[in-house]
């Protein structure tokens, strides 16, 4: 189950929200989507847009916002960026596929924020790319080249121009994108699940135990259970919690953490300088990413760990806490009173090969799982995309997703564990002063 890996940052600034609806007894619905996260918001209000008069059960482990959908770095990226490479883009056709996804997620995701009036901080402002070593900038010539063969703006940004922006002279090279979107990821989540249509009911505190594949299927939570003859499964890495399902030797339960710090005094806002807001990845995808938030707080994210049991313990936590301010003291050395106030950590569902095990898996069951770490965008379009394709929809977008890899099977353990973990070690070293 969904354990409280550390402080959330992103949920714990947020207002308490309002007493959660957990499950009593037997519901009976026509669909049952498992996982209030983006994919499972996703689909269980687009089920409800296409199906006005059907009765739709949502259900979370936990409370909407308080998961990964909330603990990410709150990028709704549309460009390629693959976590399991050092490149950034790789084949032209390819990168436009998933440019195309990503895009079609953020232009859905802008519609609902606009029509629901969504508080999450959404910013429109693109995200750069820093650099700090040989290797760093290099990667970010790369980058630049492809995305001039993909006809794509951006704009290169010296030493200056990113302490400019930055506030720091950390950075020896950057690059901006434009197309990204800046959210505050768990009031995002919370805000799309405050506004589903009526005919979705959520409930949440609400863990499920054990799955009954059939004519209906049966969910079996503590106290009750759910029938339905259609089910959508959106819970991630979490899904491989489930063996009858086919997914545990094709998932990869990667941690990776964030940290935030107190908001800045006005004092230390001018000793910083630079831009209010700005979201910074790094040039080695194992590098630290940075975001500085309007209210003056700045987000630190890094380190990935192989955690099968989808649970982190508190000495892991110190010791990314510490890594963190480390990671915080380099880049910002004029700033040596800031200390964060929560850390936490969050699950990415990775494969392999970057495949996705997207369709219907079963009869009547439907999977919107493995958004191999583009969360926020990748999980919002499964979601819409698997509603549109179990109810015989047709579109570019779904064509798109249909002619995505399928996951690759993963070798045993403890081959398995030795492999990610000996790898993600590796990268690590590798990124050096990126980290």
């Amino acid at each position: 189950m969904p354990q409280n890996d550390g402080r959330c940052g992103w949920y714990e600034t947020l207002p308490a929200p309002l007493p959660a609806q957990t499950l009593q007894g037997e519901v009976t619905a026509d669909w049952v989507v498992l996982g209030a996260g983006l994919a499972g918001l996703a689909a269980a209000r687009r089920l409800a847009e296409l199906q006005p008069h059907a009765s739709i059960v949502l259900v979370d482990a936990r409370r909407v916002g308080f998961g990964a959908a909330g603990r990410n770095s709150g990028f709704i990226i549309d460009l390629p960026h693959d976590l399991n490479s050092h490149s950034y883009t790789s084949d032209k056709s390819k990168d436009r596929n998933v440019i195309q996804l990503n895009r079609g997620a953020i232009e859905y995701l802008r519609h609902l924020v606009t029509t629901h009036a969504i508080q999450c901080d959404w910013r429109e402002q693109g995200k750069i790319h820093g650099a700090v070593e040989p290797h760093g900038i290099y990667a970010l010539e790369m980058f630049a080249k492809g995305l001039s063969a993909l006809n794509e703006p951006y704009r290169e940004l010296g030493s200056s121009a990113m302490k400019a922006i930055t506030g720091t002279d950390f950075y020896l090279a950057g690059l901006h994108a434009p197309g990204a979107v800046l959210v505050q990821p768990a009031a995002l989540v919370r805000g799309l699940a405050a506004t589903l249509p009526e005919n979705v009911r959520l409930f949440e505190d609400t863990p499920v135990r054990s799955i009954g594949i059939g004519k209906p299927h049966i969910l079996v939570t503590e106290r009750g259970q759910i029938k339905a003859p259609r089910m959508v499964l959106a819970n991630n890495a979490y899904a491989a919690q489930f063996g009858q399902l086919g997914f545990r030797s094709r998932l990869l339960p990667v941690y990776t953490y964030g940290s935030l710090t107190r908001p800045l005094s006005p004092v230390e806002k001018t000793e910083l300088g630079g831009e209010d807001s700005w979201g910074l990845i790094p040039a080695d995808p194992m590098g630290t990413t940075v975001r500085r938030m309007g209210d003056g707080r700045i987000c630190i994210r890094n380190s990935f760990t192989f955690d099968p049991k989808l649970h982190v313990s508190e000495g892991r936590l110190k010791e990314v806490r510490a890594a963190h301010q480390r990671s915080f003291a380099r880049r910002f050395p004029m700033l040596p009173g800031v200390d964060f106030e929560y850390t936490w950590g969050g699950a990415l569902c990775l494969t392999r090969n970057g495949g996705t095990p997207f369709g219907e898996i079963a009869p009547g069951v439907y999977s919107a799982v493995c958004q191999n770490g583009l969360g926020l965008a990748r999980g919002t379009i499964s979601g819409k995309l698997i509603a549109e394709y179990a109810l015989g929809f047709e579109s570019e977008l779904l064509s798109i997703m249909l002619e995505q890899a399928k996951p690759a099977c993963n070798p045993p353990e403890p081959f398995l564990g030795l492999g990610v973990r000996s790898t993600l070690a590796w990268k690590a070293r590798q990124a050096g002063k990126e980290l």
